[in-house]
């Protein structure tokens, strides 16, 4: 049985259903799922447009026909090589974007940036927002490597609330952290979190002491962010204890919002712990050298080298590949790829050995899993080259926050996690990214792609974002071949193709108005391209267009990644 059987009644020859949210919960999940075969070893298959499309759609945030075109010309090898490959400089960052006629930042001009400080607490609230469209920004530009699905990964990990962690700037650090280091070292990455002032202020260790041990880092470091949950995890409450003692006395200096080490809230004692460590004593230090036991402590956890590795993979697995891991994955895909990982726990060639695997590139893992939120906006966004104001600052500002406050109406406020464990369709067991629909969400998502499709969202008076739809249309080969367009238009919107019953009806239906003859459609089509000017040619072949996509997007398919 395909692990897709859930959508079985919205995707084998059926038209759309009139509440697909119901179809969508009325499918009970499999017993048995095809998983694939369970190689890493590197894939040797067959390599076009498809398998392009499957890896695009699992590394980047949205893709365009011309992102297809590009990769599909390379090997497969080299264009995993090139999303790899991320830029070695950071992003810009994020500017004052917020100002208006009634309000402006007396500190921060227009278009400049404010993360060099001060905070203001007047204008907390605008430099988050700005935060947010920034964050957005770097989401939709059409950039094509792996930097932007990797620091959402991070962001999901090593979970933080803006609005939580209260200081813009220090957000924006935090995030910055999670950017640069997205394919570094991962042991090196634990060590910044530790200390990083964003996760200082949500998980309180800023406020962790000697007299009052603060266990929340200690527990969420071993439980989340390194060991797991899993049977293989056996720390204990006491480990946890004694974990949140080595980390007393790490502050923040609140005029240049980076960490520090205070001897004096530093609980200088030895520190036994359990014998899944091997009864390990971190020697209590005094003075400054109290801050080498944080160095201690990641070292102890490290050694479980196995365990840390194979929590990680896993996770990363799910995220790029698909949620359920059996016994036959854990043996030839996890294992194998953590054990290469725990040498030296460099990120990026683990990621680039996952992505080149024979497992990867299986039939059975394409499209398989559910967007995210942020995925159906961007590859709406990116789908549909849809154009986003070049100047000034505040109207730029105003859509990119647009699309982040669209993210959230659907479910997923980025910034924002739910709590520390991320969103749960990273985590829930067992329905995993089938979490992200719900009879509340899956309207939602179908109303924001309709909108950017058709009508147009409305970011700021008198200013909407809108697919060009026949720009759309004039990228394929043959737009005036119905059937060829249709095809073409599935082929780039969704990781499964339709059956023939359903694409007839969405051809009769839209293209040709009713018509039976497919000379309805390409006389319209040659009409306006005869006559781009006439405001009735150009109707006749927007609105069918506009219909076809409709109906496209209207479709389970479309949920699918």
């Amino acid at each position: 049985m395909q692990r897709r059987a859930f959508l079985t009644k919205t995707i084998t020859d059926k038209t759309p259903v009139k509440d697909p949210v119901l179809a969508l919960q009325n499918q009970k999940l499999p017993d048995h799922l095809d998983l694939g075969v369970a190689s890493i070893a590197p894939y040797t298959g067959t390599w076009g447009k498809a398998e392009a499309r499957h890896l695009l759609r699992r590394t980047l945030f949205g893709f365009t026909k011309a992102d297809v075109d590009f990769f599909a010309a390379m090997t497969m090898s080299d264009a995993v090589d090139y999303i790899m490959n991320i830029p070695n400089s950071a992003p810009n960052p994020p500017l004052n974007g917020y100002n208006t006629i009634q309000i402006s930042d007396p500190n921060i001009s227009a278009g400049q940036t404010w993360v060099n400080g001060p905070d203001d607490t007047n204008f907390v609230n605008k430099r988050r927002n700005s935060l947010y469209a920034w964050w957005m920004q770097q989401i939709l530009n059409p950039d094509r490597h792996v930097r932007e699905k990797m620091t959402m990964f991070w962001h999901n990990h090593f979970s933080t609330e803006v609005e939580t962690v209260g200081s813009p700037i220090i957000a924006y650090n935090h995030h910055k952290l999670l950017r640069d280091n997205c394919l570094g070292n991962f042991r090196s990455l634990v060590k910044s979190i530790t200390v990083d002032p964003a996760m200082l202020v949500y998980l309180n260790g800023a406020s962790n002491t000697k007299t009052a041990p603060d266990e929340n880092y200690g527990r969420e470091l071993m439980e989340l962010f390194t060991l797991g949950k899993g049977t293989d995890s056996q720390y204990t409450e006491d480990d946890v204890k004694n974990a949140a003692k080595v980390l007393t006395g790490w502050r923040i200096n609140n005029t240049n919002y980076t960490s520090f080490f205070n001897a004096n809230n530093h609980e200088t004692s030895n520190k036994t712990f359990s014998t899944f460590f091997n009864s390990t004593t971190i020697t209590g230090q005094i003075g400054a050298n109290g801050a080498l036991e944080t160095d201690d402590l990641l070292n102890m956890i490290f050694s479980k080298s196995d365990v840390v590795a194979r929590f990680i993979v896993r996770k990363l697995y799910r995220y790029f590949v698909y949620y359920v891991i059996d016994s036959n994955i854990e043996a030839n895909v996890i294992i194998p790829l953590a054990d290469d990982f725990k040498t030296n726990w460099e990120i990026k060639p683990l990621v680039t050995a996952l992505l080149k695997s024979q497992h990867f590139f299986d039939n059975n893992n394409m499209g398989c899993n559910i967007k995210n939120p942020i995925d159906v906006i961007a590859t709406c966004s990116k789908n549909f080259n849809i154009a986003y104001p070049s100047a000034p600052v505040e109207d730029q500002y105003q859509a990119w926050y647009s699309m982040f406050t669209l993210a959230a109406y659907a479910g997923m406020t980025i910034g924002n996690p739910p709590n520390v464990s991320g969103w749960p369709a990273y985590y829930q067991s067992p329905q995993y990214t089938e979490i992200w629909l719900n009879s509340d969400t899956l309207p939602k998502r179908i109303f924001i792609t309709v909108a950017l499709m058709a009508v147009g969202y409305q970011y700021k008076t008198g200013k909407k974002l809108q697919a060009d739809v026949i720009a759309f249309a004039q990228q394929f080969s043959n737009p005036e071949d119905p059937n060829q367009l249709i095809q073409d238009t599935i082929d780039l919107l969704f990781a499964l193709d339709l059956s023939t019953t359903t694409k007839t009806t969405l051809k009769q239906s839209t293209l040709l108005f009713g018509q039976s003859t497919d000379s309805y459609w390409t006389g319209a089509w040659n009409d306006y391209i005869a006559n781009p000017t006439d405001a009735t040619k150009k109707g006749n072949v927007t609105t069918g267009l506009q219909l076809m996509l409709k109906f496209l997007l209207d479709l389970a398919e479309n949920q699918l990644s």
